[in-house]
């Protein structure tokens, strides 16, 4: 799986290198076999941001982007979704994406949700349906659009380097939810409009389901092990 990911992201634009940030000697194993560049982390990472920090500091770039490895499905267009609004905004710190979200997935607290503010920055991500479908369910007024966020991110690497040093916020651990931290912090949070429909492979079932569309041709590169 990491190699359908590690191969999307690579034919990416506009960026200059793919790494795979991992503390397990398996995971380095299999980016070695199939030539890819990997580095080994520390086992303490509360968050793959934390583990992604840890490497991003040290590289000679200005945006690191949060590429999780369950994601065989991505979009190369993610990636540069998240990073054009860099370009423009240089006191930007960190972005991500969102789309909208299906009915079955409104009130799945599974399916993280985000609302924004009228410049694209995100007022809060819960795992509770935000906003509040009142008028909806009264049946009246416009049906309110909901988003779920997608997980990627990009993140400056000045960001990066003040990280770990961000107090705690109790928000966080009641959503478990690690971007609120940076909500909580003062941090702009620039959230970009793309219409993604990828598979996190979190459970035997959604291997199964990546497997299927890999067999009906919908899965770049083929199965999923």
């Amino acid at each position: 799986m990491i190699q359908h990911v590690y191969e999307r992201a690579s034919a990416s634009r506009g960026i200059a290198g793919v790494i795979v940030a991992t503390d397990d000697e398996r995971i380095v194993h299999a980016v070695e076999v199939f030539g890819g560049r990997v580095c080994m982390t520390s086992a303490t990472h509360r968050s793959g941001t934390e583990r992604v920090a840890e490497i991003g500091r040290n590289l000679e770039v200005d945006v690191v982007v949060n590429l999780q490895g369950d994601e065989p499905m991505m979009d190369p267009g993610c990636i540069e979704a998240i990073i054009e609004p860099f370009r423009s905004d240089p006191t930007l710190m960190i972005s991500t994406l969102k789309c909208c979200a299906e009915a079955e997935e409104i009130s799945d607290p599974n399916v993280v949700k985000v609302v924004t503010d009228r410049h694209g920055d995100a007022l809060y991500f819960s795992r509770s349906t935000i906003p509040h479908l009142r008028r909806q369910r009264l049946g009246s007024g416009k049906p309110a659009a909901v988003f779920k966020h997608v997980g990627i991110y990009a993140y400056r690497r000045a960001f990066l380097e003040i990280l770990p040093d961000l107090p705690d916020c109790r928000l966080e651990d009641v959503e478990d939810l690690e971007q609120l931290r940076f909500l909580y912090n003062g941090y702009r949070i620039r959230v970009v409009a793309y219409e993604y429909r990828g598979v996190a492979v979190d459970t035997p079932e959604d291997l199964v389901r990546i497997n299927e569309l890999a067999a009906q041709g919908k899965l770049p590169g083929g199965r999923v092990d």
